[in-house]
């Protein structure tokens, strides 16, 4: 398997949707890939991204992938509190 499991939430939900996408969506990976590079391969504005988590994790878009990784990509907009509890705090996509 050279793929990863993708997801997305809010926006990025939208995207998926109005491209038809399958949810979730299975991207063959092309080497090493970070998640910002899989973002911009899936024509995903950066602006609709604040955190992506990776196999339950919270990460920037610097995240190194690897085949079998599972990946939601986040919109901004997830209230306060959770932000912390979540990682976003740490991990902005920005």
């Amino acid at each position: 398997m050279k793929s990863v499991e993708v997801r997305g939430f809010g926006k990025v939900k939208k995207i998926f949707d109005e491209r038809k996408w399958p949810f979730p969506l299975t991207v063959d990976l092309e080497g090493n890939t970070t998640t910002g590079e899989l973002a911009k391969k899936l024509d995903i504005p950066p602006d609709v991204i604040e955190v992506v988590f990776v196999n339950g994790m919270a990460e920037g878009m610097d995240c190194h992938i690897k085949p079998g990784d599972r990946l939601a990509f986040v919109p901004p907009g997830t209230p306060g509190p959770y932000r912390v509890f979540l990682g976003f705090v740490q991990k902005k996509a920005n």
